[in-house]
């Protein structure tokens, strides 16, 4: 069956039984503390992330950090490169089943599993026990607490880091990953304090597909010493992982954690509670002014000693390389533009191909997505181009070229790994798109020269026909595609056989994408002196009825015409859009300019547009409920991110106004400060206050806001 982007994220079979029993916490033995003179603090080397404006800058103290609703409410993430990933709340509960330490991509980018889902950590300082960690328990109960020892919390570059107030000491956490590598570090720094601090960390690990949740009956792992810590293998044939800390004695423990409860799985209608085995202790005092660092990692010989600043190094570079690109032109961005150029590289990740070991793609929104043939061609331009990785671009397009079949591009690769599935006629349209873009940025030559073959045998392809009935009318030269039980668009939600927005005929975005790719295939054909003469007769002909798509009683587009057995469905939906902010708009200047107020009208909110009109027939305002209910609303009035792009460069195309349409992206731009934080969701309701939901940080909602701010920045400047 064709695999479905709303699916994701659902509940899949657990990795063990479920075991009913009461919720216990289990308790942690510790070392008593001895009285110390006090010890003189030392100096840490760390970058600062400077490069951040002061005003722009992640940071929230009490009000946030010890507010359980609202610290749970905002999510941090770090990644790895390859597809891995450690995310959690402020608070340090786990709310998610994609909460963790370590979710480890073992089949970069896919394969992920969740294998260490947090530390249950006791500081004891001058006498008293401060708990960090924050644990929600299937009976209601909150135990501990640690939120409310939670002095602040910021975002060093996308680096999490909470401090700790313990009496007149503090105490900074930090989380990261190495880039590259299934490895995750959570390093503590006694900042202040006038004694040492003892220090207990109760490794909580697990095993299982990160959609799942563990019922662990009678479930036993084994757990070895090794050096500085312990080799977890969690059965037969299971990847084994490691947990390190150099400077601490160790412990094997055996002891689960049981029905911890996840708020944001029963919200979603999901199973909501699992078990968590307690695998390992780890002790040790921490002077003023020292750190200690744990590992967690699939590389056996992975280094216990490690440096913070390489990840905030890596930052750096990132962002120089932006602001070397765009010289000065930084100053006019708004202040949130930097913290989105890090962001952008969390969805860049390394897909291994047999021809080519530097692919590169992109990973659609975190936590649940994969990489998408779709999301990657439209996120490219942004997390790419625009922030001067032009590099990147070229290595992704490459590797998707080789994946091209029958003319398609693949829609997504399935989590387990395997061969790539097809379902999607836009996704080889944007690819024509990205690589307009990759050659307007670069004048690479040499790559067009590459990739022109592949792109005339895809436009080919679509003459003739391809699978699920793609393929061009010849009456009109208009594009068609569709079959039952499949969903081909971007508007892709599937409940079982259910396809709840099918769109079978001839699609508005999909043929002004297809007559964007005739005019770009047309020009490469110039500029490479080549025969280009179908593409520009085959353009005209699909230009020139693109007019049956207009909607006189109502003064827009209609969202698909020649529908089969049934009427042009002429619900209001943002689709129409890209017949505008495309560099090749089939639409008369008039008819441009009613679809840019029509949308304004009815469609805009501040984070985004819906996707379905209020007052339409099926338009659902209210995202909630189980898996069918979510389903039912993701096209039918939910609003995404992403279209905020397309609106605002078809606003800017009609009133020629970039400060109003900069205007436009101020609201989505400063919710970085909310959600996921650093960076930008997938959706949001329909009906206000637009709370967030989905993913909550989406590729092609970062990309869409780069692309645009640079194109705005453009504009300016010609």
């Amino acid at each position: 069956m064709a695999s479905n982007r709303a699916d994701k994220g659902r509940g899949k079979s657990e990795t063990r039984e479920s075991e009913t029993s009461e919720s216990a916490r289990v308790a942690a033995p510790r070392k008593t503390a001895t009285k110390a003179t006090r010890t003189p603090r030392k100096k840490t080397s760390a970058v600062a992330n400077t490069f951040i404006p002061e005003d722009a800058r992640i940071k929230f103290g009490r009000e946030v950090c010890g507010n359980l609703e609202a610290a749970e409410g905002r999510e941090w993430l770090v990644t790895n490169g390859i597809g891995g990933f450690a995310s959690g709340t402020i608070a340090g509960n786990l709310t998610r089943r994609y909460h963790g330490l370590l979710i480890a991509a073992l089949q970069p980018p896919v394969g992920r599993m969740q294998l260490v889902a947090g530390l249950d950590e006791i500081i004891h300082y001058a006498g008293s026990d401060y708990s960090l960690a924050t644990h929600q328990w299937m009976s209601g109960a909150i135990d501990p607490k640690g939120f409310l020892n939670i002095e602040s919390f910021r975002l060093e570059g996308m680096m999490p880091v909470w401090t700790y107030a313990l009496a007149d000491g503090l105490l900074e956490k930090r989380v990261w990953m190495k880039h590259g590598e299934n490895t995750s570090y959570v390093q503590y720094t006694l900042v202040r304090g006038t004694a040492p601090a003892e220090v207990s960390l109760k490794a909580l690990v697990n095993y299982r597909d990160y959609h799942a949740a563990t019922h662990a009956g009678d479930w036993r792992m084994q757990i070895e010493p090794i050096d500085a810590g312990v080799k977890v293998t969690a059965f037969d044939g299971a990847t084994p992982f490691f947990l390190k800390c150099a400077a601490a004695s160790c412990e094997v423990r055996h002891e689960w954690y049981r029905d911890c409860f996840m708020a944001v799985e029963k919200e979603r209608g999901l199973d909501d509670h699992e078990d968590r085995l307690f695998a390992a202790l780890f002790r040790t005092t921490l002077n003023v002014g020292a750190t200690i660092t744990l590992v967690a990692t699939t590389v056996a010989d992975a280094a216990t000693a490690v440096d913070r600043a390489e990840p905030l190094d890596r930052d750096r570079q990132i962002f120089e390389t932006w602001r070397t690109q765009n010289g000065k032109a930084e100053i006019i961005y708004p202040n949130w533009v930097p913290q989105l150029i890090l962001a952008a590289d969390q969805f860049i990740v390394r897909r291994n191909l047999p021809t080519n070991p530097d692919g590169r793609s992109i990973i659609a929104g975190y936590h649940w997505f994969g990489d998408w043939g779709r999301d990657t061609m439209i996120s490219l331009p942004g997390l790419t181009l625009a922030t001067g990785r032009a590099d990147v671009a070229r290595q992704i397009l490459l590797a998707f070229a080789e994946l091209v079949n029958n003319g398609t591009l693949p829609n997504n690769f399935p989590d387990a790994g395997g061969d790539p599935q097809y379902n999607s006629i836009d996704a080889a349209l944007w690819f024509f798109e990205a690589v307009r873009q990759y050659f307007a940025a670069t004048k690479d030559g040499r790559t067009l020269l590459q990739l022109f073959p592949i792109l005339g045998e895809m436009i080919d392809a679509h003459v003739k026909g391809t699978r699920y009935n793609i393929r061009v009318d010849p009456s009109d030269g208009l594009l068609s595609g569709g079959s039952p039980g499949v969903q081909l668009t971007w508007m892709d939600a599937k409940v079982g056989d259910w396809v709840v927005t099918p769109r079978i005929g001839k699609a508005v975005e999909v043929n002004a994408l297809w007559i964007n790719a005739l005019a770009t295939m047309a020009e490469f054909a110039r500029l490479l002196a080549r025969p280009g003469e179908g593409y520009e007769k085959l353009c005209a002909k699909a230009t020139k009825n693109f007019q049956k798509f207009w909607n006189e009683e109502r003064g827009c587009c209609f969202d698909v015409i020649d529908v089969p057995g049934k009427a042009n469905e002429a619900a209001l939906r943002p689709n129409q859009l890209f017949a505008v902010s495309l560099p090749v708009s089939p639409l008369t200047e008039d008819q441009q300019r009613a679809v840019v107020d029509t949308c304004a009208k009815h469609l805009l909110t501040s984070y985004g547009l819906r996707s379905l009109a209020p007052g339409e027939p099926g338009y659902l305002g209210h995202y909630a409920g189980g898996p069918r209910d979510r389903d039912a609303a993701y096209h039918q009035g939910t609003v995404w991110g992403w279209l905020l792009g397309p609106f605002v460069l078809a606003h800017l195309r009609v009133y020629g106004d970039p400060a109003e349409a900069m205007r436009f992206l101020e609201p989505l731009g400063i919710s970085v400060h909310m959600y996921g934080l650093g960076t930008l969701g997938e959706i949001f309701e329909g009906d206000s206050p637009f709370t967030p939901h989905g993913a909550i940080a989406q590729a092609w909602t970062v990309g869409e806001v780069l692309r645009v701010s640079r194109e705005i920045q453009n504009y300016q400047e010609s």
